[in-house]
């Protein structure tokens, strides 16, 4: 079991005063079996109007900010204490297979925010596409269970993709990451996401922070994190919502915090909205993740 504290400093630089904006901030992390959100605060400077919105779920928790008065810069600082006790999931006895798990999909009566029903099929930033599952479709056939396969899709992405954050941007399609072989967490999860579902298994984006180490001898760097993403996969009424993180190739354990969960980046970007004015911004973000108690 382990308490991360964790800060999350956003900052916008205008170049030419803004008058009005509304922003959509889901920085507070939800709640999530392994995990206990002990507190949350957002520090405004300048000072804004904080309320939260209507949808506060089990899949996001999202807070509205309104700056009423002319500004040329904005931050946000969200700091959170999130208690963390969970192992990665292996394989177990029993387990159902891909077409079991999506017929049982298909079939569910659930009409909650986790139903599978919600994240089988495509979404505006993850459609189908054909390329991504006929090179899946060896992985992801029918009669193999479906945890074992899904891991196993992550250990490919992860071998075959560079990661490398100069080759996509926020908005790039999964189609041209997966054909650049390149791009960023954001990539290789949605990847991973719209193969999943063209094999028929409900599979999910889940947006939060993973604890980095620093190499051995070496101080750790404030600022040094960052944002992370990766899947979530329905594998059947018993096991529920599993993660995997094809980035690095491996299950969600012990050092992955879920803030939120979508049906890709664009249901959870941490923070969205509009302003009133004209000229360019600049956005800077910082994040730290440490481990304060075990």
């Amino acid at each position: 079991m382990t308490l991360f504290a964790i800060r999350h400093l956003t900052c916008f630089s205008y170049e030419k005063p803004v008058h009005f904006s509304r922003s959509n901030l889901r920085l507070e992390p939800i709640t999530w079996p392994g995990q206990t959100l002990v507190s949350h605060k957002i520090t405004i400077n300048p000072g804004g109007q904080l309320a939260p919105a209507p949808l506060r779920s089990a899949l996001v928790n999202l807070t509205r900010l309104i700056i009423p008065g002319a500004t040329t810069s904005l931050e946000i600082i969200s700091e959170s204490r999130v208690q963390v006790d969970r192992t990665p999931q292996l394989s177990w006895l029993g387990e159902p297979s891909i077409a079991e798990v999506g017929r049982l999909a298909r079939e569910s009566a659930d009409i909650s925010d986790l139903s599978p029903a919600n994240f089988l099929y495509p979404s505006s930033f993850t459609p189908v596409d054909a390329g991504i599952a006929d090179w899946s479709a060896d992985v992801l056939q029918g009669e193999r269970p479906v945890f074992a396969a899904a891991y196993e899709l992550a250990v490919r992405i992860q071998r075959e993709f560079r990661y490398d954050p100069n080759a996509t941007m926020a908005e790039t399609p999964p189609a041209v990451a997966f054909a650049a072989r390149a791009g960023v967490c954001q990539d290789f999860s949605q990847i991973m996401i719209c193969a999943l579902r063209a094999a028929g298994i409900p599979a999910a984006y889940a947006s939060g922070y993973i604890r980095t180490e620093p190499a051995p001898g070496q101080d750790r760097l404030q600022g040094a994190d960052a944002t992370h993403g990766w899947v979530l996969a329905w594998c059947g009424p018993e096991k529920g919502w599993l993660g995997l993180d094809p980035t690095n190739g491996i299950a969600m354990g012990g050092d992955h915090i879920v803030m939120a969960v979508g049906r890709d980046y664009l249901d959870i970007a941490p923070i969205d909205g509009v302003f009133n004015g004209y000229g360019a911004q600049e956005i800077f973000v910082e994040v730290d993740v440490e481990a304060v108690g075990d």
